[in-house]
């Protein structure tokens, strides 16, 4: 069923790609998805021969209908659906696709939620939406007002790449927080009490609280432990229960 390595999804999906190499803040500063999008402009896909470059993807919109199994789908992992040049118009077209599949969770992720609070009273809130937000540092907290703002049935964070401390967030609102580290050449470090502090945060206001990554040039070899636990928590209902065993955990 999955197609993706991202351990927080199933499936990606991406009726748009691209953000026009616009960067909004840090977390922008070493893109994943700029990197792949050039890669495949190099490899002769042709959905990414503009590179980078803002792009709708029309062809896209038909494929959720054929995905018959209940999973996660990431929209969109290769660019941000609120960025200002996607029209009103095309969002909706892919929010009727959200709408019309309601055996699939969406999981749509912007660091433009200004525009994402700005448009959604213009979009049907179906309970399989879920919205969320980048908030990388402790800089862009702002993020976490405008996405309370949204009628989302889950709304979480993604403090991914985690860039600072973040010992003073405001969770109110937020049903998930994913933690990551940078990977990648030119990486930054996260520091693991940054990391403990967001956790001990989470579990404080029943945040429910998955633990990606560390940073490193290729984090997976470093193992997704934090102080000797695997956390992989989702929003309720399904929320793990853990047991006492290292590593190990069991859903409810």
């Amino acid at each position: 069923m999955s197609n993706s390595k991202i351990s927080w999804t199933d499936r990606t999906w991406n009726p748009v790609s691209g953000c026009a190499g616009e960067r909004i803040s840090p977390g922008c500063d070493h893109c994943y998805a700029a990197r792949e999008a050039n890669h495949l402009l190099v490899m002769g896909n042709p959905k990414y021969e503009k590179g980078f470059r803002v792009q709708m993807h029309p062809g896209e919109l038909d494929k959720p209908y054929h995905w018959k199994k209940p999973q996660k789908v990431f929209v969109p992992s290769m660019g941000d659906l609120f960025h200002r040049q996607i029209p009103l118009s095309y969002i909706k077209r892919v929010w009727k696709v959200m709408n019309d599949n309601p055996h699939l969770t969406f999981q749509v992720l912007t660091k433009r939620i200004e525009r994402a609070e700005e448009l959604s009273s213009e979009l049907n809130w179906t309970q399989n939406i879920w919205m969320g937000c980048t908030v990388e540092s402790n800089q862009y907290y702002h993020r976490i007002a405008h996405l309370r703002r949204i009628p989302a049935a889950i709304r979480f964070i993604s403090v991914e790449p985690m860039l600072s401390p973040v010992s003073d967030i405001d969770l109110t609102g937020v049903d998930w927080c994913i933690c990551g580290g940078e990977s990648g050449s030119g990486f930054r470090e996260m520091k693991k009490e940054w990391a403990l502090e967001l956790r001990d945060i989470c579990k404080r206001k029943g945040v429910a609280f998955f633990f990606k990554q560390w940073s490193g040039f290729h984090p997976r070899q470093l193992g997704c432990e934090l102080a000797g636990w695997e956390y992989k928590e989702l929003p309720k209902p399904s929320i793990p229960t853990w047991t006492q065993s290292y590593t190990h955990y069991v859903v409810s």
